[in-house]
């Protein structure tokens, strides 16, 4: 390998880790609500684009950056909307129940989303999309060094919410032992609400962050994030906000490596085998959270 196609590499890799931090957001609301309720939300990576669609609804009354609040806030009322009908009412001792379900709403909010665009991709504003940083032979994209920053800003408030608030304590107390949690006096249903009501918000903002990485949305994103974002809740281990962090920097950064090494049309392949090798080698995923603990 020659000195220059070392360094496309390693740019590759660079924009994929940045990039990484949409993947990462999505397998933390993956991980929020299976932490909490022990359900998967197949349908949440939908949710997520479909809120960068609604942001898409303010885009030419408010400057850039408050596009991306009121995806964020869509995708806050999304995750409640989703709650309320794909799990309040639903038998939760049957997780065959909830799971249809959340499939049910996937292809409803694809199909609402075909049908208000006609399916033509829409363009996203892009933050600082032409100021590029050089350092020495590598380029740092702004887009993706501002969606990096966005990506890490909401982690962090993740973090202090959940550590430091009274619905941080109820949500964690709710993902260990819900009965003692209900005991206690606190709200399992309201816990469980707001847990989708955060997560929401986190998905808002990465389907912003998405549109404005790559310039548009377009219906085709959904599939592909609800893929990307299981295969980061799993690789990071089920339940572990830590594991879904770095494993959604790991899929970014492999992804963009085959996609140098072998081209666009084989690296989700990889990125699926080397799925398949955390399944067979370390089942738990990278940080197994011990007896349903986080």
């Amino acid at each position: 390998m020659s000195l220059l196609d070392l360094q496309d590499l390693i740019q590759s890799v660079a924009d994929g880790v940045m990039f990484g931090t949409t993947y990462a957001l999505i397998g933390i609301g993956f991980t929020l609500i299976f932490g909490v309720m022990h359900k998967l939300n197949l349908s949440y990576a939908a949710a997520s684009v479909g809120a960068a669609y609604l942001s898409l609804l303010v885009v030419q009354a408010v400057p850039a950056p408050l596009v991306y609040l009121a995806a964020a806030l869509a995708g806050g009322v999304l995750g409640a909307l989703i709650y309320v009908v794909c799990f309040r009412f639903m038998p939760l001792d049957k997780p065959l129940a909830t799971l249809m379900s959340t499939v049910g709403m996937l292809l409803l909010l694809e199909e609402a989303i075909i049908h208000f665009t006609a399916g033509i991709p829409q363009n996203y504003p892009a933050a600082f999309s032409g100021a590029n940083i050089d350092i020495g032979p590598f380029t740092i994209r702004g887009d993706l060094l501002f969606v990096f920053g966005l990506g890490c800003a909401a982690m962090v408030g993740l973090k202090l919410l959940l550590e430091r608030t009274r619905l941080g304590l109820a949500t964690r107390a709710v993902a260990q032992q819900p009965v003692a949690a209900r005991l206690c006096g606190m709200g399992v249903d309201r816990t469980n609400a707001s847990t989708f009501v955060i997560a929401g918000l986190l998905g808002g903002t990465a389907g912003a962050m998405t549109g404005a990485a790559v310039g548009v949305l377009s219906p085709l994103l959904t599939l592909p994030l609800t893929v990307k974002g299981l295969v980061v809740t799993v690789i990071g281990g089920l339940g572990s906000i830590p594991g879904a962090i770095v494993a959604g920097l790991i899929v970014g950064g492999v992804e963009n490596l085959f996609q140098f090494w072998r081209g666009v049309s084989e690296r989700d392949i990889y990125v699926m085998l080397m799925l398949f090798a955390f399944l067979v080698f370390r089942p738990g995923g990278l940080f197994k959270p011990p007896a349903g603990r986080d």
